[in-house]
């Protein structure tokens, strides 16, 4: 049974070896690489919506090297802890599946009976994420709609990533979470100021959700050092500042061979509440 719905008449979708299927006859075939496109045409808000493949491959060097390991070991850490035995799980806005994949991997060598899921509305990282992780299912979709059943998840991820709190408490079931990882004030720091005249710091969040209340937030800390131009150019391009920062800063840290900044995430747990 796939977690996944059919996006044109909401019935239950069942994988076979190509393809996805509903009772009512639509059919969505699986890639070579194992992903599904559910984002409907009309859904679609330009050719190719999402990260471009430039910018998915820089993140998933960057991500590959191991630098955002603390926050991986910290979210898998979370889920573990608030996870059921047999927990239902989807990564909203899944990118090349680092995240995903260290939870499926933990969640398999814990024993438990989980079914995971990760959509993403850039198809080329969806691509990379299903060739990450073979065993979790992995689509093509919109977080502002989620081709997942009524209160059928427990937990839904949400790493830097659109965040549609409508759809994720129509998808939680009771008392179910959702986790939200956002920049700590100031993450990436040394890096702002090498492109910054200004540099400012990140704004910590302070909206309410409706239909859910916080149980807990915490913000996980590190430095890391990147040596060489590629790698900084890699962190660079997979972050915002890419396409705001004036050529006189981008010059200066292309001039650069190595750079030492500050990481940091803030992570909140919200539960649904009736």
């Amino acid at each position: 049974m796939s977690l996944f719905i059919c996006p044109v008449c909401f019935e239950k979708l069942e994988r076979g070896d190509r393809a996805y299927t509903c009772p009512s006859g639509h059919c969505y075939d699986i890639s070579s690489e194992g992903y599904v496109n559910l984002l409907p045409a009309n859904k679609k808000h330009s050719k190719l919506p999402g990260d471009d493949k430039n910018m998915v491959r820089a993140r998933n060097r960057f991500l590959s090297g191991g630098y955002y390991e603390p926050l991986r070991t910290a979210l898998v850490g979370l889920v573990s802890s608030i996870s059921p035995e047999q927990p239902e799980i989807l990564d909203s806005g899944c990118g090349e599946g680092y995240y995903t994949e260290g939870i499926a991997d933990m969640l398999e060598m814990s024993g438990k009976s989980a079914r995971i899921a990760g959509i993403d509305i850039s198809k080329e990282a969806v691509r990379l994420a299903a060739k990450r992780k073979r065993n979790a299912e992995f689509a093509v979709a919109s977080a502002y709609h989620l081709p997942l059943r009524d209160e059928s998840a427990d937990i839904v991820i949400n790493c830097f990533s659109p965040l549609c709190d409508a759809e994720f408490r129509r998808v939680l079931r009771e008392e179910g979470c959702f986790i939200y990882v956002v920049p700590a004030p100031r993450h990436l720091w040394e890096m702002k100021c090498a492109v910054y005249e200004k540099p400012y710091e990140n704004e910590r969040i302070t909206a309410e959700y409706k239909g859910f209340e916080l149980r807990e937030m915490t913000t996980v800390k590190d430095r890391v050092m990147l040596s060489g131009k590629q790698t900084i150019s890699d962190l660079f391009t997979m972050t915002p500042y890419f396409w705001k920062t004036p050529r006189e800063g981008l010059a200066r840290l292309q001039a650069l061979d190595s750079l030492e900044t500050e990481i940091s995430f803030d992570i909140y747990v919200y539960q649904k509440i009736s």
